[in-house]
């Protein structure tokens, strides 16, 4: 591997015109593709095999034409100062406004709340919903603009106005200042820890290509493959996350390289020779997790980590050519300026900030590595009490008309209002299906937990029935959970009496099973991700017991993280220094992003720490040696590494959406323990209590196993390089 490697790199570096050249046609190419090919669909959230999709799915089979899956808003009417909104004036107002929300060639139907009955006890509030023919995505401005116009109307005529429902929904995520605010601080980092404007640019530059490489060919495909507009969303982040990381790795070495005197296309040889192979091999751990997502079940989610895993590819093919071509245009841009003129780095044999570090761990290596467990262990506990959901309009700031709208309906008409269940009833198999829907409404609304049933609504052929369940607990509620669970544990009992079947479905029962099977399809992804890592990881580094570390300091690190989550956004301490307003279920998803991208970039500054030590071992130094060795030569830029990657993802908490602030918040705070305290800490504390059986490995694995040489061992035997190759016409002399 390592000696492939190093001919790409001199490759690239004599033919730099041409990788250029390549990599510009790539770019143009594709980005000539998306602009000519079709519009990414919107995709339709979709987990086959759950009780709630099925009822969903028998829904559009037996109401042909009907907008199960249309957009829908709820307009809270509040009378002023606490009177009745029955008065004639304030009737009259929300009648008008009634009319101006049905006007709409893209409205299906306005109901007016006197004549459905939707007024508080109180006679304080009331509300009227909006259906739609369409999705809230394929909306037009003109739809949206009316619903905004009547709803200020309203407002002007005395009343209290506020509105929620997927119309309203904002379209995309967090916009790009996050983004931005990330390369922001990347680019300081860079140039601190380089201290040179080329060096600290040229991973910025190089990554953002390979960003662009890849949004454009998913742009490209999206139309053919069925990409829906989200699927792009984890492609860029991880594609600029990675690509910054891999650059920067083949940088570094290559000015490491330039320290000890050897020619410019020499250094890039070496370079992408030890540091390329790392990055070959740390790129394909991430490809693991994010291809992994299958596992999980949502179409979406597959195809997001596939989109994801060709971003890293495209980064690790950018980090092998490109980068090495770039050098061969500016060989003496990267190094630090007082080098630039004599081409040279002075070498640094003494003793750094990271050398220091790991000798403080090698002479203690049992209290730093107590501190470390104990400390994330704590941090972890939390997790045991993950109650897992989507959180919805009750989450949002209070700033927003939707959180406004769900407190007022949650107060006139109690909190189960805003998460009604909808019961889907097949009456194919009864002789009376009318008969039986009654009956199932009837046992329904019997069950404890449930406050009231609507009349049923059937379809054509009249086999088919619809009716909500309007629970007395809020949706994100555990007793909420429950009474899902208890309304299908009757069904054997009364399907069997009246001889129709139902399901229970809705935005509620949805989240439920969404968490549910999320929940339980955690474990079989971390099996796969994990163990094919682990089998990569023996390869890589020829040992048992650091791959095994390796692994168990992840899971240490994401449990951590998962528990600081479940403190903030759960149980609320701390919330408010985050601008979290309201506390509740952790996003069902959370979870299994966590481990996918954090387990990427973990494993990524795993290979890169300690690909060093190990190369530094099998050049012959003691166990302490080499791990004194491997962290003066790469904790500085790990540590880089790590910073970019926590202030990329902080970016996101100071977004206003809560689930937003919480991906930010858990990866910022998954990498801030696996950089800092495992890979930093732990590692380093667990191989010097191994010292050299950390590096053991059985003889009958050892013959069985590829021998992919990472650490570069056959580079240092060759017998030298070509100086035809290494004074081309076009290449700067080397100098001594």
């Amino acid at each position: 591997m390592a000696t492939f490697l190093y001919r790409v790199g001199r490759l690239a570096f004599r033919r730099r015109w041409y990788v250029a050249l390549v990599w510009a046609a790539v770019l143009a190419a594709v980005g000539l593709g998306a602009l000519k090919a079709p519009g990414a669909v919107d995709e339709e959230f979709s987990m086959p095999g759950i009780e709630s999709q099925k009822a969903f799915d028998l829904m559009e089979q037996r109401f042909p034409g009907a907008t199960a899956d249309g957009a829908t808003a709820r307009v809270v009417f509040i009378a002023p100062g606490g009177g009745k909104v029955t008065a004639a004036e304030n009737k009259e107002a929300i009648e008008k406004a009634v009319t101006g929300l049905g006007d709409g060639t893209q409205v299906a139907s306005a109901v007016d709340p006197f004549q459905a009955k939707t007024i508080s006890k109180d006679g304080t509030t009331a509300f009227a919903t909006v259906t739609y023919k369409v999705k809230s995505t394929d909306l037009t401005d003109a739809s949206r603009t009316q619903l905004e116009h009547t709803i200020e109307g309203a407002r002007d005529a005395g009343l209290t106005v506020e509105a929620g429902g997927t119309a309203l929904a904002a379209e995309g995520g967090p916009g790009g200042m996050a983004e931005v605010i990330g390369v922001a601080i990347a680019a300081v980092v860079l140039l601190v820890t380089f201290g040179s404007l080329a060096a600290a640019g040229l991973p910025l530059l190089t990554a953002v290509i390979g960003v662009g490489v890849s949004m454009a060919t998913i742009l490209a495909l999206a139309s053919a493959l069925g990409l829906s507009t989200t699927t792009g969303t984890l492609a860029m982040m991880l594609g600029l996350a990675v690509g910054i990381d891999y650059a920067l790795f083949v940088v570094s070495r290559y000015r490491e390289e330039r320290a000890k005197g050897s020619t410019p296309q020499e250094a890039v040889g070496m370079a992408v020779g030890t540091a390329g192979s790392a990055v070959v091999f740390a790129g394909l751990t991430v490809v693991i997790a994010l291809a992994g997502l299958a596992v999980v079940g949502i179409p979406m989610l597959t195809k997001m980590g596939l989109a994801a895993a060709g971003a890293v590819v495209v980064a690790v093919l950018i980090a092998l050519t490109l980068v090495p071509a770039f050098l061969g245009f500016w060989p003496n841009a990267v190094l630090p300026r007082r080098s630039r003129k004599s081409g040279r780095i002075e070498e640094s044999t003494g003793t750094n900030g990271g050398a220091r570090w790991a000798r403080f761990v090698l002479r203690r290596p049992i209290p730093v590595l107590l501190l470390g467990v104990v400390g994330l262990g704590a941090l972890a506990l939390p997790a045991a009490d993950l109650q897992l959901g989507m959180p919805g309009d009750e989450a949002k700031p209070t700033s927003t008309t939707e959180r406004r709208a769900y407190d007022a309906l949650a107060e006139g008409f109690g909190p189960g209002f805003n998460g009604p269940l909808t019961i889907v009833v097949d009456g194919k198999g009864a002789a009376d299906p009318k008969g039986a829907a009654d009956s199932i409404a009837q046992e329904i609304g019997a069950t404890k937990g449930v406050v009231s049933v609507s009349p049923a609504r059937f379809n054509t052929a009249g086999d088919t029935a619809v009716f909500s369940v309007v629970p007395s607990t809020a949706p994100t509620d555990e007793k909420t959970k429950t009474l899902v669970t208890t309304i299908r544990d009757e069904r054997p009992g009364i399907e069997s009496g009246t001889g129709a079947s139902y399901e229970v479905t809705g935005s509620t029962a949805m989240n439920i099973d969404i968490a549910e099977k999320v929940q339980a399809a955690l474990v079989p992804y971390l099996i796969v991700v994990v163990g094919l890592a682990i089998v990569l990881l023996l390869v890589v580094f020829r040992s048992l017991l650091v791959p095994l570390k390796a692994a168990l300091g992840f899971l240490l690190s994401v449990l951590a993280s998962l528990g600081a989550v479940v403190v903030v956004f759960q149980q609320g301490h701390g919330a408010e220094l985050l601008g979290v307003e309201q506390t509740g279920p952790i996003m069902s998803l959370m979870p299994i992003f966590l481990v996918g991208i954090v387990f990427g970039l973990a494993m990524d500054y795993e290979v890169f720490l300690v690909s060093r030590m190990r190369e530094a071992y099998v050049h012959g130094e003691s166990s302490a040696q080499a791990v004194t060795s491997g962290f003066r030569h790469s904790a500085r830029v790990v540590v880089a590494a790590a910073l970019i990657m926590i202030a990329v993802f902080a970016g996101f908490i100071g977004e206003s959406d809560s689930m937003i602030k919480m991906i930010g918040f858990g990866l910022a705070s998954a990498v801030l323990f696996d950089a800092f305290v495992v890979r930093m800490a732990i590692v380093p504390a667990v191989l010097a209590l191994l010292g050299d059986k950390a590096w053991w490995l059985p003889k009958w694995l050892d013959r069985a196993l590829p021998r992919v040489d990472v650490e570069g061992e056959a580079l240092s035997r060759r017998p030298g390089t070509d100086p035809a190759a290494d004074t081309a016409p076009d290449l700067e002399p080397a100098r001594t």
